[in-house]
C-alpha cells in the first residue's frame, strides 16, 4: 500500500492497495458517515485489501467532510480531483488500467460513487479518468428524496452537506445521482431490507428511475440486513459487489 496526495489539505490523500497483477483493473472506495468528521478512509481497509488480494489495485480515496472544511462542493470538488489524480498515478509509470475504474461507496459515499459516475453529465471540462461502473452500498442515492424523509437524521445529514435548508433544494439538483440519470454505466445498488439508517426504499426507488432511464442497473436486496453489513470483507453482501466487479470489469478478450 502507498499513500498518495492530490492537493494540499491534509483529507485530500488516498491509499493504493496494489495487487500482485500487470496493469491491474482498479476500484476507488469512498467511505460514508453522512460526508462528516470524524469518518474516514480506515472504514474501507478491509474492503482494500481484499481487492488487493483479488488482482483489483483498490484506491481507498479521502475527501474533506463537515466539519474540517467539506461538504458542497469541496467534497465533490475532491472525490473528481482524487479521481482524476489517478492518471497522474499511472503517468509516473504505475500499471493502472483506468479503462476498467469502478466507484464503489457505502452509504453517503455510495452517493459519492454513483455521483462521481454521473459527473461526466455536469458540463465543463470533461474528467481526466471517465468511471465505467458505479455501485452504491446502501447509497443516499436520491437527496431531493432525502430532504424530505421521515427520518430526522437523513434528512438533516444531507441538509448540513448541502449547506443548510436555504441552499439544499437548489443544491441538491447538482448533487443528487437520480437526478444526473441517465449516468449511461453499468450499476450495482446493494440493500438491506433492515436498514435503519439509510432505508431500502431509497436503493429501490433509484434502481426504478435508472432503468426507466435506460441505465443497466442491479439490485441486491439482502433480507433482514442493516446498514454496516457491507464494511465485513466476509460477509454476503461484499461477495455481491465482488461477484458484479468481476463481471463487470472482466479482462476483454485479447
Amino acid at each position: 500500500m502507498r499513500s498518495a496526495r492530490y492537493g494540499s489539505d491534509p483529507s485530500q490523500v488516498g491509499d493504493l492497495h496494489l495487487p500482485d497483477a500487470a496493469r491491474p483493473p482498479v476500484v476507488c472506495l469512498l467511505h460514508g458517515g453522512f460526508w462528516r468528521m470524524p469518518y474516514g478512509r480506515d472504514q474501507m481497509t478491509a474492503l482494500a485489501d481484499d481487492l488487493a488480494r483479488r488482482g483489483y489495485a483498490a484506491w481507498n480515496l479521502e475527501y474533506r467532510r463537515v466539519g474540517a472544511g467539506g461538504g458542497w462542493p469541496a467534497t465533490l470538488d475532491d472525490v473528481s480531483r482524487g479521481i482524476d489524480q489517478l492518471a497522474t498515478l499511472a503517468g509516473d509509470g504505475l500499471e493502472l488500467d483506468l479503462e476498467r475504474l469502478a466507484t464503489v461507496g457505502h452509504s453517503a459515499g455510495g452517493h459519492l460513487a454513483l455521483w462521481a459516475g454521473g459527473r461526466h453529465r455536469l458540463g465543463g471540462a470533461p474528467p481526466r479518468v471517465r468511471v465505467a461502473a458505479a455501485a452504491g452500498q446502501a447509497p443516499i442515492a436520491d437527496l431531493v428524496h432525502a430532504l424530505g424523509h421521515e427520518r430526522a437524521p437523513l434528512r438533516n445529514a444531507v441538509t448540513t452537506f448541502l449547506g443548510g435548508p436555504d441552499t439544499a433544494g437548489d443544491r441538491a439538483q447538482a448533487a443528487s445521482p437520480r437526478v444526473l440519470l441517465p449516468l449511461g454505466i453499468p450499476q450495482l445498488i446493494v440493500h438491506g431490507t433492515a436498514d435503519d439508517v439509510v432505508p431500502v426504499e431509497i436503493g429501490r426507488r433509484y434502481t426504478e428511475a435508472a432503468r426507466a432511464a435506460g441505465d443497466p442497473v442491479e439490485l441486491l436486496e439482502l433480507p433482514g440486513a442493516g446498514h454496516f453489513e457491507h464494511l465485513d470483507a466476509g460477509g454476503p453482501a461484499w461477495a455481491g459487489v465482488v461477484a458484479w466487479l468481476d463481471r463487470i470489469l472482466a479482462a476483454p478478450a485479447p
